[in-house]
């Protein structure tokens, strides 16, 4: 199943299901249905129910009439793993990377969550404006300590994501939380696909462009940590919540690994796909002025 949030016309923003091109808002299905993703997610179960006992979807919007948001407005936690692709450690290997032997964590701000089409602004204070295309896990339930053969299910669904980095500040200290978390730099989506349609994770095809010219082209079967390790890591530290978002990693190809470095300019067009779940493309505008 794919659940989105999207918005028509003048209507509020409203949580859908995307079935054959069309998306089916749920509130039309059951007036008592979370019209918050983590709400909903947190109660998968009930809602499941409701879906599967309705005979008959209510009338759609074609995709092309609708603007898809980011999936979760606000999540609880962004946690991203850095260095988890052989490749894109060895584009990095002029900087004394290494590939880790403990898990490279840092955070991406709620403040940086970005529509999947939505214009992502190259900052007034940096043109060093990068890309990274991650597979993104959902956090379905609530957990601690989890073991690695429970982690699956804990996996609500899976989107696409782009780590957008400003290298610079990211490199300024040794935590990058700061060259992470600009406003706009963490678009998601287009929707969630659950867990149940993607089965492995570790089999998927991971690409991105720039202006359509190939940039990333690998498969998260290349991870030196898998997702399962990665939730079982992060769960002796902190308590997992639904709707928390995990980026799972880049792979080789970004823009300041290439010789010379090719970082992103206003105009410039990034897209970002993985296989089975679908696509996002940003647009890189120049900043807003704000009080």
């Amino acid at each position: 199943m794919q659940l989105a949030r999207f918005s028509a016309g003048s209507k509020p923003t409203a949580i859908g299901i995307i079935v054959n091109g069309q998306v089916h808002a749920l509130a039309d299905l059951a007036s008592d249905l979370p019209q918050d993703m983590r709400d909903l997610i947190a109660d998968w179960d009930r809602v499941k129910a409701v879906i599967a006992g309705v005979d008959r979807l209510p009338v759609g919007l074609p995709l092309g009439e609708v603007t898809l948001r980011a999936p979760i407005a606000r999540p609880g936690k962004i946690l991203a793993l850095g260095l988890n692709y052989a490749d894109h450690i060895e584009e990095a290997k002029d900087a004394g990377v290494t590939i880790p032997t403990e898990q490279v964590w840092f955070c991406k701000q709620p403040t940086s969550v970005n529509d999947p089409d939505g214009g992502v602004e190259l900052p007034k204070v940096s043109d060093k404006l990068d890309y990274e295309v991650e597979l993104v896990a959902v956090i379905g339930k609530k957990g601690r300590h989890i073991s690695r053969e429970d982690a699956p299910s804990y996996v609500f669904g899976y989107a696409v994501g782009n780590d957008f980095s400003v290298r610079d500040w990211q490199w300024k200290t040794p935590q990058w939380m700061l060259g992470k978390s600009f406003d706009t730099h963490c678009p998601f989506g287009p929707a969630i696909v659950t867990a149940d349609e993607i089965g492995d994770p570790h089999t998927l095809g991971v690409r991105s462009f720039v202006n359509r010219e190939p940039r990333q082209n690998s498969n998260t079967r290349h991870f030196v940590f898998n997702l399962w390790d990665q939730i079982a890591e992060l769960s002796q530290a902190m308590t997992l919540e639904p709707g928390d978002l995990i980026f799972t990693g880049t792979p080789g190809g970004v823009g300041v690994g290439m010789k010379p470095p090719r970082l992103l300019v206003v105009g410039d067009v990034v897209r970002c796909e993985i296989d089975r779940i679908g696509m996002i493309e940003n647009r890189i505008v120049a900043e807003k002025s704000s009080s």
